[in-house]
C-alpha cells in the first residue's frame, strides 16, 4: 500500500501532466513486456511490438534494457527524469527526455545501479554505473530505438487515452474542487482520514512531500496501481493507470504515414478529426489530442457538423462534439 499526506495546501500545488511522458512510457512498457498484467487490452500489442523488435534486429538491446529497467519492486529513478515542462502546450521531447537520463551524474547512477543488481552487475551495467561516454551513447541509443518501435507508433492512441481522461478529471474538479479531483482517482487512489490518502502499490510505503509540490503524470502503459519514484529525495512523482480507449490497436496497426481511406475525400486533419471523435471531446480537448490551436479545431469541427458527420452540444461554457452514425459508416467507408 502507498500513503500520501495531503493538507489542504498540497493540493493547491498538485500538478496533472498534460501529456504523457516518454520515458515512463518506455519504463513501463518495458514492465509490460515482462509480464502479462492487462492482458485483454495489451497482449495484441505485446505481439506487435515483439515482432516490431525482432524485424529492427533489438531483440538483445530491449532484453538488456528490461535487465535495467526490472518489474520489481525497484527500478533505477534515473530513467525516469521529472519531465522539464508540464505545461499544456508541450511534452517532453524523448531526445529531451533520453539526454538527460544520459546526462545523470555518476554518483547516482553507481548508487541507483547498485541497488538494481544487489548480487553484482554484468560489466556492461557496471560500464553504465561509471558513466563511460561510450556506454552512456549506447544506453541514450537503446532508448530511442526501443522507443521507436514500442512507444512512437502509439503516441496517438496514448495521447488520446490522456485526453479523455483528462476531460474526466477536468470534470470532476469543476464539480468538486480540488477535492473532487482527488476523489476522481477513487479507487486507484482515496482518501483514508483527514489529509491521508492511500492507494494499492507493490510494498508498504509512503511518498512524503516534505512541501514540496506532487507531480501527478498520466500513463496509458501503466496498469493496475499506480507507480512513484523510490528516491524520496527526489521530486515527489506519482504515474497513474489510464484505460487505452477502444478501438485503440486497430488504428495504430496501420503501417506507418497510412492515413484512413476518408481522408482522400475530406483531408487527412478533417480525418484525423473524425477519428478521434469516438468519445465526446471538447473543442480545448480536441486540439490537445491534435495538436491544433483551439481555433483550428472548433474550425475543423464546424465543417464536419455542417456536414452532419459531427454533432455538438453545448454544455454550459464549453461545446462538446461527438461523431454521428453518418460519421461512424463514413470512417469505416461502408455507405449505404
Amino acid at each position: 500500500m502507498l500513503t500520501i499526506d495531503l493538507t489542504a495546501e498540497d493540493l493547491t500545488r498538485l500538478r496533472v501532466a498534460a501529456r504523457p511522458d516518454p520515458m515512463w512510457d518506455v519504463v513501463l512498457s518495458l514492465h509490460l513486456l515482462q509480464n502479462r498484467q492487462a492482458a485483454l487490452a495489451f497482449d495484441p500489442w505485446r505481439r506487435q511490438v515483439r515482432a516490431r523488435v525482432v524485424e529492427a534486429g533489438l531483440t538483445r538491446t530491449v532484453a538488456a534494457l528490461a535487465r535495467l529497467a526490472p518489474w520489481a519492486s525497484y527500478f533505477p529513478d534515473f530513467l525516469t527524469p521529472t519531465p522539464v515542462d508540464l505545461g499544456r502546450g508541450s511534452a517532453t521531447p524523448v531526445e529531451v527526455a533520453v539526454d538527460r537520463v544520459a546526462s545523470t551524474p555518476r554518483p547516482r547512477l553507481a548508487r541507483e545501479l547498485a541497488v538494481t543488481f544487489p548480487a553484482g552487475a554484468p560489466a556492461w551495467v557496471r560500464r553504465i554505473a561509471r558513466g563511460e561516454a561510450e556506454a552512456m551513447r549506447w544506453l541514450a541509443g537503446a532508448l530511442r530505438r526501443y522507443h521507436d518501435v514500442a512507444v512512437a507508433p502509439y503516441a496517438t492512441a496514448t495521447g488520446a487515452a490522456v485526453a479523455a481522461d483528462q476531460e474526466a478529471r477536468a470534470g470532476a474538479l469543476r464539480g468538486g474542487g480540488v477535492q473532487g479531483l482527488m476523489g476522481s482517482f477513487d479507487p486507484l487512489l482515496r482518501r483514508v482520514d483527514d489529509g491521508t490518502w492511500a492507494g494499492r502499490y507493490p510494498v508498504t510505503r509512503a511518498l512524503p512531500l516534505r512541501g514540496r509540490p506532487l507531480t501527478v503524470i498520466p500513463s496509458m502503459f501503466c496498469v493496475l496501481a499506480p507507480v512513484a519514484l523510490a528516491d524520496e529525495s527526489l521530486e515527489p512523482t506519482l504515474v497513474f493507470p489510464v484505460e487505452p480507449l477502444p478501438g485503440w490497436l486497430t488504428r495504430a496497426e496501420r503501417p506507418d504515414g497510412q492515413r484512413p481511406p476518408v481522408a482522400h475525400l475530406i483531408g487527412p486533419t478533417r480525418a484525423r478529426v473524425l477519428e478521434v471523435l469516438d468519445v465526446a471531446r471538447t473543442t480545448t480537448g480536441l486540439a490537445r489530442v491534435l495538436g491544433l490551436t483551439p481555433a483550428t479545431a472548433s474550425r475543423h469541427a464546424t465543417v464536419l457538423r455542417e456536414a452532419g458527420l459531427v454533432a455538438s452540444e453545448r454544455q454550459g461554457n464549453r461545446v462538446l462534439h461527438t461523431r454521428t452514425r453518418l460519421g461512424d459508416a463514413l470512417l469505416a467507408g461502408h455507405l449505404g
